[in-house]
């Protein structure tokens, strides 16, 4: 325990709280924008099962540090490039994210049928299904970038705890903020397809991505564009917003 309180566990300490407090952002984007499907009443519980399921992986993968080191060696070639298991994860998993969340555009703006009814709300199972897909694809890159910092349990695991505090503390302000305001659900769609491009950079062109620090370059437009949106909502925040199509029937009460 004493390890911790070193400058250099600390100095990595604060560096992984802030790594995993945007990788947690993320997903509680992610898992906002899906638990926003359900009714109103299972909205809490699917967001709080959403996180509770990413902390849980996330420390039973740095429990596992030998596993973990074990996913990042080949273990086939692809076109003569060679693919590790975190690798797949992450073309698998920036792909689906780059899938669902082009759905989800789709679904708020064209989706709704020519007699005007929204489709019925998506069972609680089909969302904590999904959650723990995308849950999966964060974790393992969260775990790899816990380990390559600091291989120490005692720095890695308050990180992780940190992080989810305020995952938790902010996860219900965040959803209702972007259900409030429509543009912040686009953009923040948006914001995921740009994400699951950048995990199959990632798990494709590994290096590449480290080198050119793609993710730096990512993450500042999404900043910029975030503060661009601020702007405009406080100049225009007494126009009534446009109102996107939901899954849930407007008669629909709680089940």
């Amino acid at each position: 325990m004493t390890e911790l309180f070193q400058v250099q566990n600390l100095v990595a300490l604060l560096t992984l709280v802030l790594l995993e407090i945007v990788l947690g952002i993320d997903n509680v984007i992610f898992i906002a924008i899906l638990s926003g499907k359900l009714p109103e009443n299972q909205q809490a519980r699917a967001r709080s099962t959403g996180i509770a399921l990413a902390v849980f992986a996330r420390i039973a993968l740095l429990f596992s540090i030998t596993w973990i080191m074990q996913l990042t060696q080949p273990i086939f070639s692809l076109f003569n490039h060679p693919l590790s298991g975190r690798d797949l994860i992450l073309l698998v998993g920036g792909l689906f994210l780059i899938g669902k969340s082009t759905f989800e555009i789709h679904e708020k703006l064209e989706a709704a049928g020519h007699d005007g009814k929204t489709r019925a709300a998506a069972s609680f199972i089909s969302v904590i299904a999904q959650i723990i897909i995308i849950d999966l694809v964060f974790s393992i890159d969260s775990a790899v970038t816990a380990v390559g910092i600091s291989g120490n349990l005692w720095v890695m695991v308050p990180a992780v705890l940190a992080a989810a505090a305020v995952m938790l503390i902010f996860s219900g302000s965040i959803a209702a903020y972007v259900e409030r305001h429509p543009t912040m659900k686009i953009l923040a769609l948006a914001f995921l397809i740009l994400i699951g491009f950048l995990l199959v950079l990632e798990g494709w062109l590994h290096e590449a991505v480290e080198e050119l620090h793609l993710k730096n370059y990512a993450y500042f437009a999404m900043a910029f564009s975030l503060a661009v949106e601020m702007i405009n909502l406080r100049i225009r925040q007494k126009s009534q917003p446009l109102q996107l199509h939901s899954r849930i029937p407007t008669d629909q009460g709680e089940d």
